[in-house]
């Protein structure tokens, strides 16, 4: 390709940037069908697609383990709601800054290698934190927020090296489906923390094999998902390759077919001039800012909100139910979104996410009717509206997040466009913890449902602009 010298005072609209040569190139032709696949490719990437998303469902072994020992940590260090959001805030807040910041190493680190260093700090994190919860220090809170912030930080390494690298294996058409699994792979984290923090909790037997597990203290779930996370971590190092051409395969990129040398890398400067430069990134960042409270207002509070609202603990039905359905009604509306943008609506998101956002908010907001309101509340319906909340929210999670970032990066950039977006998600989660926390002190459970309302319908307002300013045209990130 001839390289040409930019014109005076930038690009103009019929040019772009060619992100591997830096020159000017023609525009992308829009709508490139999906290419047929080298034969064994498929297989390979399914290979690599596994480990990794083991990998990043380990890290979440790692994540929710808080919420799901909160009743029992609280009375044990006699902390009030608004303490147990602050431990809650103080990860989000590294993870939201860590996003921003290793989004953009990510791009020049490589994927692998930045999964790999922040597996080894949550680990490292995960496990002082369970440490100094026995030294019995007068500033113990003060600890445990330091630590969480320096696990969420470690903790945001995951998301952008593993979307950076699925960026490359996977074509513009097959990234909503992609983004759904991605999601699936959370809540594959989310049962198992779940069904594990159950079990070391309350005590277990394997009668078969003659093994009886004593219960064990809420300190143990900061021990043992470290543990099965350094496992999944060696394991996935000699699995995992960046991109198709380290496994001997070359596939071609409908949204990058003027980058055909992988191995080079862009300069940080113009990778954070075109994302940050980039208006829909600042969209769908505002998007999930809302998604980030919804999200994690469910994951923070659903325990504590079935225990003490309903008296529900982790022996009642309710929790084995919410255990296994909020993780599989994510699952089903993140891969039902996906399979939708990609299919009906030919890799555009922001109409997906737009209805998403509309449905969030009507269930949201029966919710605060029938819960707080109606003959009808109690804890059955109390389980039907938290799922029926976690299927809409994790459906924007996955589809704003994974595949509009993806959309938006190209496989050289997708690092720092996801680390853009999702470092908003964060800031969201971050009201989510201490904020929310002081809000159920003073007005009660309800206020769950309450706080939820005004950020989904933000959220649907932000889509619904999106779709609208560009219908009949191919704007990435739409």
């Amino acid at each position: 390709m001839a390289h040409s010298t930019p014109p005076p005072g930038g690009e103009t609209p019929d040019e772009q940037i060619d992100p591997a040569t830096l020159s000017y190139a023609p525009p992308v032709t829009p709508g490139i069908e999906i290419q047929t696949h080298p034969p064994g490719f498929r297989w390979r990437r399914g290979r690599n697609w596994f480990f990794l998303g083991l990998l990043y469902a380990g890290y979440y072994l790692c994540r929710y383990n808080l919420g799901i020992v909160a009743p029992e940590m609280k009375q044990e260090l006699n902390l009030n709601n608004a303490q147990y959001g602050a431990i809650s805030t103080a990860r989000d807040g590294g993870y939201a800054v860590g996003q921003f910041v290793n989004g953009l190493f990510t791009d020049g680190l490589g994927g692998k290698q930045a999964m790999a260093v922040g597996a080894i700090g949550t680990i490292l994190f995960n496990v002082a934190f369970g440490v100094t919860s026995f030294t019995g220090i007068t500033w113990m809170l003060v600890a445990f927020v330091i630590l969480r912030l320096g696990d969420g930080y470690m903790q945001s390494f995951g998301a952008p090296g593993m979307v950076k690298i699925n960026t490359s294996w996977f074509q513009r058409r097959e990234r909503g489906k992609f983004a759904g699994i991605f999601g699936g792979m959370i809540q594959l984290g989310a049962i198992g923390v779940g069904e594990l923090g159950k079990l070391l909790l309350l005590g277990f037997s394997i009668a078969a094999l003659g093994i009886v597990i004593q219960k064990q203290s809420w300190q143990s779930m900061f021990f043992v998902p470290p543990a099965i996370l350094l496992i999944i971590l060696v394991v996935s190092w000699f699995n995992v390759k960046n991109h198709p051409e380290e496994a001997g395969f070359s596939i071609r990129h409908d949204d990058d077919e003027h980058n055909t040398d992988i191995h080079q890398k862009l300069p940080l400067k113009f990778v954070f001039r075109k994302i940050a430069g980039n208006p829909m990134a600042w969209l769908n960042a505002g998007a999930y800012f809302c998604t980030g409270f919804v999200r994690r207002a469910i994951e923070s509070w659903w325990v504590l909100y079935i225990a003490k609202q309903w008296s529900a603990d982790k022996q009642s039905s309710e929790y084995a139910i919410l255990v296994w359905a909020l993780p599989i009604s994510a699952f089903v509306g993140s891969f039902g979104s996906g399979l939708l943008s990609d299919t009906i609506f030919k890799g555009k998101r922001a109409p997906v996410a737009a209805l998403l956002y509309t449905a969030e908010t009507a269930v949201i907001a029966a919710s605060v009717f029938l819960l707080g309101y109606s003959s009808f509340a109690g804890p059955v319906l109390a389980v039907v509206m938290l799922t029926l909340i976690s299927l809409t929210c994790n459906s924007t999670h996955s589809i704003i997040g994974t595949a509009a970032a993806m959309d938006l990066g190209g496989r050289k950039m997708a690092g720092f466009a996801l680390g853009v977006i999702n470092s908003f998600q964060y800031i969201g989660a971050m009201i989510a913890g201490f904020v929310l926390g002081g809000w159920i002190d003073k007005y009660g459970y309800g206020a769950l449902f309450y706080s939820m309302l005004p950020f989904s319908a933000l959220g649907a307002g932000i889509m619904i602009y999106i779709w609208i300013s560009t219908r009949g045209r191919d704007v990435k990130g739409s």
